[in-house]
């Protein structure tokens, strides 16, 4: 179906697979169109509850661009491939009402690093390495890496790899917070499918509530607290929340139904 992709529907779970190995899964345009479609489906198909996103290979998550394509642009050029690629894939993503994970399993570095970013959280294999490396080729982060990255492990640290272009290794990244677990290559796609059947067994409109506001509290909104107040009240009239209640009360897991 997809050139540079392989989707795999399992159980309510889309495993989304950057399939260049060759290339080390780097992005070109192919892949952004292709990630843009299959997010597509993410959001649209109802049997698809959550999605894994990683890499072909034991090598690479997403080893950066494809430096090829950026020989030919200018300014305008350059500012249409960031704001297609943010618009269409990144901040899709990022907003996504379902849960995406990223399972690295290799490098992860430039739009490779800013992709798993984007996700709603990350899981490594030990062999993971992340970085920003954009200013080597006396460029910054175009999918969002400034923005995100400072989220996610603070200022301080955040400019020093952006301005240094150094790697991080998986147990470093675990550190910092810009994962959240770190396993072998082996446990590493078992480990995140066991956390998101987890989290898929809840109350979608809940799960979706989660993401939305924790998404306003990495950006600073100050009515964050507001928000979360309408948001409390407002899933009190969803049939979920009636059922979670009696579920508990009857001491038996609870069956939503995203309603």
């Amino acid at each position: 179906m997809y050139q540079t992709i392989l989707t795999e529907l399992a159980e309510g779970i889309l495993t989304i697979t950057v399939n260049r190995p060759d290339k080390l899964n780097a992005l070109n345009r192919i892949v952004i169109e292709e990630l843009a479609e299959v997010i597509g489906t993410v959001y649209d198909n109802p049997e698809v509850k959550g999605a894994i996103l990683t890499g072909a290979g034991s090598k690479s998550f997403v080893a950066g661009a494809d430096i090829s394509e950026f020989l030919e642009l200018d300014g305008y050029g350059g500012m249409e491939l960031a704001k297609k690629g943010q618009d269409m894939v990144f901040s899709r993503i990022e907003h996504s009402s379902k849960p995406i994970l990223a399972a690295v399993n290799g490098f992860a570095l430039g739009g490779g690093c800013e992709l798993a970013m984007a996700c709603h959280f990350r899981l490594a294999s030990d062999n993971a390495r992340f970085g920003q490396p954009e200013v080597n080729l006396g460029l910054v982060p175009g999918y969002g890496g400034t923005q995100r990255l400072t989220q996610l492990v603070g200022k301080g640290k955040a400019m020093e790899l952006m301005m240094t272009g150094a790697m991080l290794n998986a147990s470093e990244a675990l550190q910092l917070g810009l994962v959240n677990h770190v396993t072998t290559a082996e446990e590493l796609m078992p480990k995140t499918r066991t956390i998101l059947q987890s989290i898929i067994t809840k109350a979608p409109i809940a799960i979706a509530k989660v993401i939305e506001l924790t998404n306003l509290a990495a950006i600073g909104d100050p009515n964050g607290l507001t928000k979360e107040i309408h948001a409390f009240g407002e899933l009190f009239n969803t049939t979920d929340a009636k059922e979670g209640a009696k579920a508990f009360l009857e001491k038996r897991p609870a069956v939503f139904t995203g309603n």
